[in-house]
């Protein structure tokens, strides 16, 4: 069956809000993949993220074939030694006393991060600070906290306070937070803005800020987290020291799993029965979080991310193309900033060529690949990249 009769039974049989996809994926060894017509890919945004290992990466496998072998779920009504070993890791990682709560999702993350705030601060504190262009999620509380007024404003009214301020814009936060304030989320780099990194010395600021008015400081890691930025995590670039971290997509390396997790006396908000998961801290999910963090201590993945990713964004400024305006981000998380709104017609250009990128906005072409990408892989890219920005401007995938 051809992509046009899958895109067709799709279009019949599942709600409109993904639109029709473009390609058919079957199929997927290390960074690349295979679609139904037979066509090849080098995967270059990992499922926004999350395949941090590629596809079918042996450690994945037998982690997850091997689990779901013992048990495959328990419910909260039992614990399995899996999940206590990952969240001992998760907190080993941040290097900081805490607990963790495993949730199926990013979105759902920041729900538990919602009410922990809410559980920590009281009823009294109802305002909540975040920036504009921030992405959190699409379920109600995450979306309220979302700096998207496209995505926003249909949903609403929402059931607490967000006042939004520019991201970067540290005077507009300080004069946003105050008393009334009951948490400050923000992301590292706000990844669908289009890779924007926070400018140096912005978090610290927001953390000055929580601290003098006794807000609580929420980093949403799920994007940035699990190595995407060359780091375990983002913040520990910037040296600040959050209350909440939220993380997701790359922690399971395609198996669904976020955690929320409380640093400090945040860890200890929630009191039994105020919050659950029916498959947070699923078992499967938990083995492949181990995995995906055994594979890339073992093998070293955060020093190729940091170079692998330095060698493609100079790669790609190197090329001095009149289309590219700018690389931004950092690692293996990079947005190519386009001197016009063609970054659509530049995703379907590569994809004929080859390659899956995102244009994650109207100017902005997002590349979040596998982070085992060698440097021979981003060159590949790179060679290819002015003819799919000369096709893209000739209007063939316009």
């Amino acid at each position: 069956m051809s992509t046009a009769q899958w895109q067709e039974r799709f279009a019949q049989a599942l709600m409109p809000n993904y639109g029709v996809p473009p390609v058919v994926l079957t199929e997927g060894k290390g960074c690349r993949l295979w679609d139904v017509d037979g066509n090849q890919y080098l995967d270059l945004i990992g499922g926004i993220a999350v395949s941090a290992l590629g596809h079918a990466h042996p450690a994945l496998v037998d982690a997850v074939s091997n689990q779901v072998a013992k048990v495959a779920h328990t419910s909260n009504l039992a614990m399995h030694d899996v999940e206590v070993r990952l969240a001992e890791r998760v907190l080993g990682l941040l290097g900081a006393d805490g607990r963790v709560f495993f949730t199926s999702s990013g979105t759902e993350a920041n729900e538990a991060a919602i009410k922990l705030v809410r559980s920590h601060v009281g009823p009294q504190r109802t305002k909540f600070v975040a920036a504009t262009n921030g992405f959190h999620g699409r379920s109600l509380g995450a979306l309220a906290l979302t700096g998207k007024d496209a995505i926003r404003e249909p949903f609403g009214p929402y059931g607490f306070d967000v006042t939004f301020v520019p991201y970067g814009d540290e005077a507009a936060l300080r004069e946003a937070v105050d008393g009334d304030t009951a948490a400050v989320v923000l992301e590292p780099t706000q990844g669908e803005a289009g890779v924007v990194p926070a400018p140096d010395g912005y978090l610290q600021t927001a953390r000055e800020v929580c601290d003098a008015h006794g807000a609580v400081f929420v980093l949403d890691e799920i994007q940035s987290g699990i190595g995407r930025t060359g780091a375990w995590f983002a913040h520990q670039t910037a040296g600040v020291r959050p209350d909440i971290v939220t993380l997701a997509k790359g922690l399971g390396g395609g198996l669904p799993i976020g955690a929320c997790v409380g640093l400090g006396a945040l860890g200890e908000a929630f009191p039994k029965g105020a919050h659950g998961s029916t498959y947070g801290g699923n078992p499967v999910a938990c083995a492949a979080a181990l995995a995906v963090l055994d594979t890339l201590e073992a093998q070293d993945l955060l020093a190729n991310v940091r170079t692998v990713g330095a060698h493609l964004a100079a790669g790609i400024e190197g090329l001095g193309h009149p289309q590219v305006a700018g690389v931004h981000g950092s690692g293996l998380w990079r947005a190519i900033e386009l001197t016009a709104p063609a970054a659509g017609a530049v995703e379907a250009a590569a994809r004929t060529a080859g390659f899956l990128v995102n244009a994650v906005q109207p100017d902005r072409v997002r590349l979040a690949p596998p982070l085992i990408l060698t440097t021979a892989e981003a060159d590949e890219f790179v060679r290819a990249l002015p003819g799919i920005l000369d096709t893209a401007q000739a209007g063939e995938h316009a």
